[in-house]
């Protein structure tokens, strides 16, 4: 009897051409392909003729399935086929709840394996020419998510706030004018914020401005999810900022 086999496949940020190679293969041979809200549906091409498509959702405020009935449908699914893909969104493992489903397919007697993408945390401010780290002005950075699983604003964010890291929020959109307060109450008000919906699509969307702003700029360009929040002194290096500080320098000149 064949082995039957769960691979959670990272689709990356949404560039349906930044995902791994290995994860093309995956796909190609895939018997079921369940993704969420986040993957690029270019990606299902991949999917031979035979291939099983089913949507499950999975962003805030599209939850077409929950959790648990996601790990059930993975379940109920390997009793008629042995290769299920679940595409997400970045990268499994960062924000993924991959544990969760990798727990429900063993359960069932599935192998599982892991192909890893490429995180928005990661690759959406590069594509937007933001550095994460850079030398003389910061020596780490933080990924967080925006809320527990309460939908409480994360303890995390108030240690983040405190440092002079990069702040990478994920999936806080819904709490972002509480958040940026606690930034300033911790002494910055003036630090740059971008905000990037959509990051690596045709469709981006992004705003600048520091943390005493952003929510009356984010309101007028009309950003929502899904979109990343970057907080800190990198966020002067994108080339929009750059240019700004030429033209002061320039009027100033004449």
């Amino acid at each position: 009897m064949p082995t039957k086999r769960l691979f959670l496949v990272g689709a990356g940020p949404g560039d349906p051409e930044l995902i791994t190679l290995k994860a093309i293969r995956i796909l190609q041979e895939a018997d079921v392909i369940l993704y969420d809200a986040l993957a690029n549906p270019a990606l299902l091409s991949y999917a031979k003729p035979s291939c099983h498509l089913e949507f499950v959702g999975k962003r805030f405020g599209c939850h077409t399935l929950s959790q648990q009935e996601i790990n059930l449908r993975i379940m109920e699914l390997s009793q008629q086929y042995t290769r299920i893909v679940r595409l997400k969104g970045g990268d499994p493992f960062v924000f993924g709840r991959a544990q969760e489903e990798i727990e429900a397919a063993e359960s069932a007697g599935m192998e599982v394996e892991i192909i890893p993408g490429i995180s928005s945390a990661l690759a959406v401010p590069a594509s937007q020419r933001i550095p994460l780290t850079c030398r003389g002005i910061n020596e780490s950075f933080w990924v967080t998510t925006g809320t527990t699983a309460q939908g409480e604003i994360s303890p995390d964010i108030f240690w983040a706030a405190q440092s002079s890291a990069t702040v990478i929020i994920l999936m806080a959109m819904s709490k972002l004018e509480a958040i940026m307060d606690i930034f300033q109450q911790c002494g910055k008000s003036k630090t740059p914020v971008a905000i990037i919906q959509n990051g690596t699509r045709p469709d981006e969307k992004m705003v600048i401005g520091t943390t005493r702003d952003i929510q009356f700029k984010v309101e007028n360009a009309g950003i929502s999810n899904p979109a990343i929040i970057i907080v800190g002194e990198v966020v002067k290096l994108h080339r929009t900022h750059l240019s700004s500080i030429i033209q002061e320098a320039t009027l100033k000149q004449s």
